[in-house]
């Protein structure tokens, strides 16, 4: 297993907690730092796929799921921050 493959499950991860976490509280500045994260993982995993092509379609899978998770999340933090700021405005 190479480092940089650590590095993407490590970052991946991280953004999936982040997610989480942005949902409970959300922030405008939480919600940039997950686009940095979400954007490092998609970039990272693209380099993956062209560097280790032969389980193409694994790959693929997991990073749609991936994506699909992070994607609901940020909906709902944006949701939620909009209901916050329009409450306390």
């Amino acid at each position: 297993m190479s480092l940089f493959l650590i590095f993407h499950i490590i970052i991946a991860l991280l953004s999936i907690i982040f997610t989480a976490l942005l949902f409970l509280k959300p922030s405008i500045k939480k919600i940039y730092i997950n686009y940095f994260l979400i954007g490092l993982t998609v970039v990272s995993g693209t380099y993956l796929i062209f560097k280790y092509s032969s389980h193409l379609t694994e790959i693929c899978f997991t990073g749609i799921v991936y994506l699909c998770f992070v994607t609901a999340g940020m909906v709902a933090s944006h949701h939620r921050l909009s209901k916050l700021e329009k409450m306390y405005h």
